[in-house]
């Protein structure tokens, strides 16, 4: 699943292709990638609305239009394409932008799971989705103290994939920051120290600020757009790793709320 260093990465790809452009109808073969408002309302609104910026908001892409702010969820494969308007329709290509300069843009999701919603603009950072997102990594906000009010008494890795405290952090990262501040995944967000609070922050950003630079990480069958592969897989230091590159132990793979884990028992060691 693309999490935040991906989505930048799409984000700042999107920005030069799309800036500008004016969206002259919207055809959709997929109905439930709408999420709001309904598909005919969704179609309506959209027209005639010029791309006037593409922004993020942890793992959600924000195109700005002239009246609305077109969010865009890319879930587990959601990818997108520019194409000529004559091109064939590709199969999983559900959403079609047409453009009024001839192009097309495309999203393409093979699982289907991707969601959009269409928002006024006074409206759409004070309800749902996206006022349920909690600090993006580089807020001034986040803080320790910030850090021990909104952690619950569940294992440190869980809580750092609830988008409601940090946004943006998904299980490889997740793993990574981790692995770097001596956390064992399974220790109690609770129980935590200030002092490793202020290690999560740090790493939080040292991790996806190295990510970003590379264009995010590419795994399986998610790249970040055409021909944009992201080059960060290459410096996971535990994430998939058979042997732990500090003491050299072999890592150890969990599952910690539903999610594959990875982490060294000895250069993480349980509290």
């Amino acid at each position: 699943m693309p999490e935040l260093p991906e989505v930048e990465t799409v984000r700042k790809t999107l920005l030069k292709e799309v800036k500008n452009k004016q969206i002259l109808s919207a055809s959709i073969y997929w109905n439930n990638i709408i999420a709001f408002p309904k598909v005919e309302e969704f179609q309506k609104q959209i027209q005639k609305q010029t791309i006037n910026n593409v922004q993020r908001r942890g793992k959600w892409l924000i195109f700005e239009l002239d009246d609305y702010y077109l969010l865009s969820h890319l879930r587990m494969e959601g990818k997108y394409f520019i194409r000529k308007k004559d091109d064939p329709i590709e199969k999983h290509q559900h959403v079609i932008f047409h453009f009024s300069d001839g192009t097309d843009l495309r999203y393409h999701d093979t699982r289907k799971f991707g969601k959009m919603y269409l928002l006024k603009k006074e409206t759409a950072f004070s309800e749902k989705p996206l006022c349920n997102l909690g600090l993006e990594p580089w807020d001034k906000n986040l803080t320790p103290e910030y850090l021990k009010n909104k952690f619950h008494k569940k294992p440190i890795k869980t809580e750092l994939l609830d988008q409601s405290i940090i946004t943006g952090i998904g299980n490889i990262y997740a793993d990574e920051i981790l692995f770097l501040t001596k956390i064992n995944p399974k220790t109690l967000a609770t129980n935590l120290s200030t002092k490793d609070c202020q290690n999560i922050i740090k790493f939080t950003k040292q991790v996806l600020e190295k990510a970003i630079e590379y264009g995010g990480t590419t795994v399986k069958s998610y790249e970040s757009s055409e021909g944009v592969h992201g080059r960060f897989q290459t410096h996971l230091l535990v994430h998939t790793k058979k042997e732990c590159p500090i003491c050299h132990s072999k890592t150890i793979k969990i599952t910690v709320g539903g999610r594959g884990t990875y982490y060294c028992k000895n250069c993480q060691k349980e509290r």
